[in-house]
């Protein structure tokens, strides 16, 4: 099983190519250049770099959302060219998901922030079971599925969960971190961490493992079917509503 992931979602573009239990090629960068003019090159040079025949890929791993609207709708063009020319299905991952799995096996809680801007961020709460197999199989858990909230609402709930579960502690990761540090410190009453660098931002790599796992468990979607997460409007639809209002 052979899995392109593609990841576009935030300020890291990434290309990554996961062949079963192997990561055979990851591409990431973050740095101030528009998707639409990196991630087409950057797969291109991983294709050359390990001989890949694009025909051999099985599936395309997508950050489907939310994330940067403008990078999610490269991300998703991207998938769905590839995805037609190619005649592969697509896997819709979602971004927090995807960046949770940064950190698979962690005892933690794991809570990624992307900035939402407007005092909000894109969150989840995720954690890591082992499965009572004698091979211990780990698989991921929603604890809060992913949403747009307030960092106060979102620290709040954590709160109440280290309250269920004394001494559970919780790691934060994403672009929000630097964001909300500060009100992080001010406001959370569990033991807590942040991740490092390696760790902390959108990795392709994640996608396509991730990807993977879905992929086995047939969940799927055709490149005409996929469209991207953006879990709430972008502000020139808002502006439009607030306009149409008045």
């Amino acid at each position: 099983m052979k899995i392109l992931g593609l990841d576009s979602s935030g300020l890291v573009a990434g290309i990554a190519i996961v062949e079963d239990d192997l990561l055979l090629a990851e591409y990431n960068v973050n740095y101030k250049k528009t998707h639409s003019q990196t991630l087409l090159p950057m797969l291109d040079e991983v294709r050359k770099m390990i001989e890949l025949d694009m025909d051999s890929i099985d599936a395309i791993a997508i950050a489907s959302g939310p994330g940067s609207f403008t990078g999610l709708r490269i991300g998703s063009a991207t998938a769905k060219g590839l995805g037609m020319a190619l005649d592969k299905p697509l896997v819709e991952v979602p971004t927090l998901e995807g960046l949770a799995y940064n950190l698979w096996g962690t005892e933690s809680l794991v809570c990624p922030l992307i900035d939402a801007r407007r005092n909000q961020v894109y969150t989840g709460i995720y954690e890591f079971v082992r499965e009572n197999t004698q091979e211990q199989k780990i698989h991921i858990n929603i604890v809060e599925t992913q949403c747009a909230t307030d960092i106060s609402i979102l620290i709040e709930k954590l709160n109440q969960l280290g309250a269920k579960q004394p001494g559970r502690s919780v790691i934060f990761l994403g672009d929000g971190v630097p964001v909300y540090k500060e009100v992080i410190a001010q406001q959370i009453k569990i033991p807590y961490s942040f991740a490092p660098a390696g760790m902390n931002r959108q990795c392709a790599g994640s996608i396509a493992a991730l990807g993977a796992v879905y992929y086995a468990e047939g969940r799927v979607v055709s490149a005409a079917e996929h469209q991207p997460e953006y879990l709430r409007q972008s502000q020139a639809e808002r502006e439009l509503a607030e306009k149409g209002q008045k």
